[in-house]
């Protein structure tokens, strides 16, 4: 279990974590069947689409031609990812990626045999996805960069940074499964060093723009 790696090259790893049960099942009739889910959107994740499928044809499977990958997106509505789970679970895809850690849950909850492997924001552990980072169990695996966590430490530096700062701003998306739980650490890591936040949400680039604008006039 690693954190802090690039995205990419998570996906490309990923490619090679998935291509082990293929390798498995690549002497029976019909072609292997990866299944993709998402929480969120395609249109927001191409790149990462991207190079998942460079990471899968690295261990030699071409989507199309000897493997297949069916895709499942929540499009932002998480209450979907069961049923999207499910539905992988039902057409006995050999391996299910996991892009977030709302849709690692749901395979989770979906299959106790498919092996699963999950990129997280957040603690897999407490998150109920692995028994240990050293020894996962089960039939799930994958990557974590704790995003959830580093709230604390990046509130930590910027303290240094700017020691003499009354106030901080805190810029977080409301859809993101885990901004609950990093703005309370957040939160809570200020009350502790008398530092005042601001937490503002934004999902979309148009909003980011309102919320920094918003954020100057507060901060001064």
């Amino acid at each position: 279990m690693a954190s802090h790696i690039g995205r990419r090259k998570f996906l490309a790893t990923l490619g090679g974590v998935a291509a082990w049960p293929l390798a498995a099942r690549a002497q029976q009739p019909g072609m292997p069947v990866i299944g993709f889910l998402s929480g969120l959107s395609p249109a927001d994740r191409i790149r990462f689409v991207t190079a998942f499928r460079q990471g899968i044809r690295e261990t030699g499977y071409v989507e199309g031609q000897n493997a297949a990958i069916e895709y499942r997106w929540a499009l932002d509505q998480y209450d979907r990812l069961p049923d999207l789970a499910a539905d992988l679970v039902r057409r006995q895809v050999a391996v299910i990626a996991a892009h977030d850690t709302q849709s690692a849950i749901a395979a989770k909850a979906a299959t106790t045999t498919i092996p699963i492997v999950f990129t997280t924001g957040g603690d897999p552990v407490r998150d109920g996805l692995v028994a240990s980072l050293n020894r996962p169990g089960g039939n799930v695996t994958g990557i974590s960069f704790i995003a959830a966590e580093l709230g604390t430490k990046q509130l930590g530096l910027l303290r240094e940074l700017r020691p003499g700062a009354a106030r901080a701003g805190v810029l977080v998306d409301a859809r993101w499964p885990l901004t609950e739980r990093f703005v309370s650490e957040v939160q809570a890591a200020a009350l502790t060093i008398g530092q005042q936040i601001e937490v503002l949400y934004a999902s979309s680039g148009r909003e980011i723009d309102t919320a920094f604008a918003s954020l100057s006039q507060k901060l001064g």
